[in-house]
């Protein structure tokens, strides 16, 4: 009985493996092709983006140098690729821009990082309001609120940028209870740059606008100081 069995399974395994040897031989050897390549595949994406990191170190070696010539020839091959190093290359390029006075260029490549809709909300806002800024004293100042207001609001990381733009757009339209609205959420808000509050502070008080609820706070920010309140000992 025993080799009776023994036969009958060898049977059984031969009829399989002549039934699905060949199609389960070549599914295996496309499965191991397939890993193969995607191996390959990740390796050459590592090799690239290694590549990129050091042509962006590079270029950020050459500016820092002040080889700006040099430094926006690398970063302008970089900028044709993809990912995240073309975006900074873009970025970088657009600064450059700037510094040579080059608006209308540097408004290209802010814009272009601005409308990929696939980067994160954050370096788009930038980019947008960065481009806004470069082309300040071109376009309208209905265009500049239109862009820049929905970012100007208080939870958006960007708000004291963005909301100082809105202010002066509104100051452009004439609208100065606007404008003093902006510039007082602007003083007081201590989620925002040192800066930008204390300019909001001064526009706002040249518009008739008291943005200052604390004077010795207000001193003492725009001393860079930590003015405290002496302390006072008690003689009996």
């Amino acid at each position: 009985m025993r080799e009776v069995d023994e036969a009958v399974r060898q049977d059984e395994v031969g009829d399989f493996a002549k039934k699905f040897g060949w199609p389960l031989g070549i599914a295996f050897v496309v499965a191991m092709a397939a890993f193969g390549g995607f191996l390959f595949w990740q390796s050459s994406q590592e090799s690239d983006l290694e590549g990129q990191s050091e042509q962006l170190v590079q270029a950020l070696d050459e500016l820092e140098a002040g080889n700006t010539d040099i430094a926006d020839e690398e970063l302008a091959m970089l900028a044709d690729g993809e990912g995240g190093a073309a975006v900074m290359a873009k970025m970088l390029r657009a600064g450059i821009a700037v510094e040579r006075g080059d608006t209308e260029a540097a408004a290209a490549l802010y814009e272009e990082v601005s409308s990929d809709g696939d980067l994160p909300d954050e370096l788009r806002n930038i980019a947008t309001i960065r481009s806004v800024t470069a082309r300040y004293d071109e376009i309208d100042p209905q265009e500049v609120i239109d862009r820049v207001g929905p970012i100007a609001v208080p939870d958006n990381p960007y708000y004291g940028s963005a909301g100082e733009l809105v202010a002066h757009a509104y100051i452009e339209q004439d609208k100065t209870d606007e404008a003093g609205a902006f510039l007082l959420d602007l003083a007081g808000n201590e989620d925002i740059p040192a800066s930008i509050r204390s300019r909001a502070r001064q526009l706002a008080g040249l518009m008739g606008f008291d943005a200052i609820e604390n004077v010795d706070a207000t001193l003492a920010e725009m001393l860079g100081e930590d003015l405290e309140e002496p302390e006072v000992e008690l003689v009996e």
